[in-house]
């Protein structure tokens, strides 16, 4: 027996229910993690599972559980969810498309009737989102045991408040930290819906994306060391003009990237600082990030080696101290062939066209999928634009994506 469909009205009155709850004060939405805004939300969401029938708890780093029980809730659990906080100055689709689309599917698994053996859970990860604490995942960074007790202890937001300080403020028990990761096989497949943040599906005309690796980001932080002096007084010759060093090595990572072995390759130089940052001074120090991503390691490696190998030139040949701190260099994350063909499938029965693509962009699903198998379901982004007021996905395309959603995790949850 087939499960009824998505009803758009209830993904459109939970999506504008939790953009309430926002603390930007321009047109957009803000709502950064353990801020009042951000905890309403929580309690918003929490009382949203529970209305469906799903029964909800928290561990010691705020990630929120709420299960549908199957009938033998001894065997490996079956995921779905992402995350509700945001970047500033955002948009309201961003994670809470798939915290939404996971209840209303279990709403539809349950009130089908049919049986399912796995307990069937829908998450919201604490803080996908880097914006309060400076690091990305953190709920799931802590579930694949990569964010220790020490390690949350040691980050810290802008008023000085470690994470460990404002969960033990909230009332979390920072002695179950240690109970937060998850065992190889204690997850038997976790598959998160998500807005595709670019414009692949809709330039396609295509409504369901299948996404087949989350692309690793190497992210790193440059600092350039030249003589500021005289804009007037300088010759050319004699110049060591740290902006124009940090234009060559931009520029050279934008070429590695479009002449890569992999279509996929991104090169980004997106924050830059120029000092002094005056218009007659030539620039004496320029600070800058450079973010390359690819879903092949290998060659994105290589990218990243030739392009440190061009920036030692450019040192050499202008006659600078560079600096680069490498942040980190992730690997990619294969999506599971096995739940890849549920979710064709699901498709093909439902007369749906999809697309399979790559995740530029990283998500809580990387995470997961140090410790279970994952795939990600994606639906159409308006211009492609995300993290912006302008973010925009209709209600009927993430309906449709919660139509697939539901029949892969009912599949999922009886194997």
């Amino acid at each position: 027996m087939a499960l009824k469909r998505a009803l758009k009205s209830n993904i459109q009155e939970m999506i504008e229910g939790l953009d309430k709850f926002n603390s930007d004060p321009k047109d957009g939405t803000t709502r950064i993690l353990f801020t009042e805004p951000e905890l309403k939300a929580r309690n918003y969401i929490k009382e949203e599972m529970a209305k469906v029938g799903l029964s909800v708890r928290e561990d010691a780093i705020g990630n929120i559980f709420a299960t549908l029980e199957g009938s033998d809730p001894s065997l490996p659990v079956v995921w779905t969810g992402s995350h509700i906080d945001t970047v500033i100055n955002a948009g309201k689709f961003d994670g809470m498309a798939g915290v939404v689309a996971g209840i209303e599917a279990a709403r539809l698994i349950k009130e089908s009737g049919q049986k399912h053996k796995r307990n069937i859970e829908v998450l919201v990860y604490t803080s996908e989102e880097p914006t309060r604490f400076g690091l990305g995942c953190l709920g799931s960074r802590a579930m694949a045991g990569e964010l220790s007790l020490d390690k949350a202890k040691e980050l810290k937001d802008e008023e000085g408040n470690s994470l460990t300080e404002v969960l033990e403020s909230l009332g979390y028990d920072l002695a179950e930290f240690d109970q937060i990761p998850v065992k190889q096989g204690g997850v038997f497949a976790a598959v998160e819906l998500h807005i595709e943040q670019g414009a692949v599906l809709e330039s396609l005309e295509v409504p369901i994306g299948i996404v087949e690796s989350i692309a690793g980001p190497s992210s790193f932080e440059v600092s350039i060391a030249g003589k500021q002096s005289h804009a007037g007084g300088t010759p050319m010759n004699l110049r060591h003009d740290a902006f124009l060093a940090c234009c060559e090595i931009a520029l050279e990572a934008e070429r590695l990237a479009k002449e890569s072995a992999s279509k996929d390759t991104v090169a980004t130089v997106g924050r830059v600082e120029v000092l002094p940052n005056a218009s007659n001074v030539i620039s004496g120090e320029v600070y800058f990030s450079i973010d390359i991503r690819d879903s092949d390691y290998e060659v994105k490696s290589e990218c990243i080696d030739n392009l440190m190998k061009f920036i030692e030139e450019v040192e050499e040949d202008r006659g600078l101290t560079i600096k680069v701190e490498k942040i980190n260099d992730d690997q990619p994350t294969p999506s599971d062939q096995k739940i890849i063909k549920i979710l064709e499938e699901s498709c093909t029965n439902k007369e749906i066209r999809f697309h399979k693509m790559i995740s530029g962009a990283f998500h809580d699903s990387m995470m997961v999928g140090k410790f279970a198998p994952i795939a990600m379901i994606f639906v159409p982004s308006k211009d492609g634009i995300s993290h912006s007021p302008k973010e925009w996905s209709d209600y009927s395309d993430i309906a449709r994506g919660t139509d697939i959603l539901a029949d892969t995790l009912l599949k999922l949850a009886n194997e």
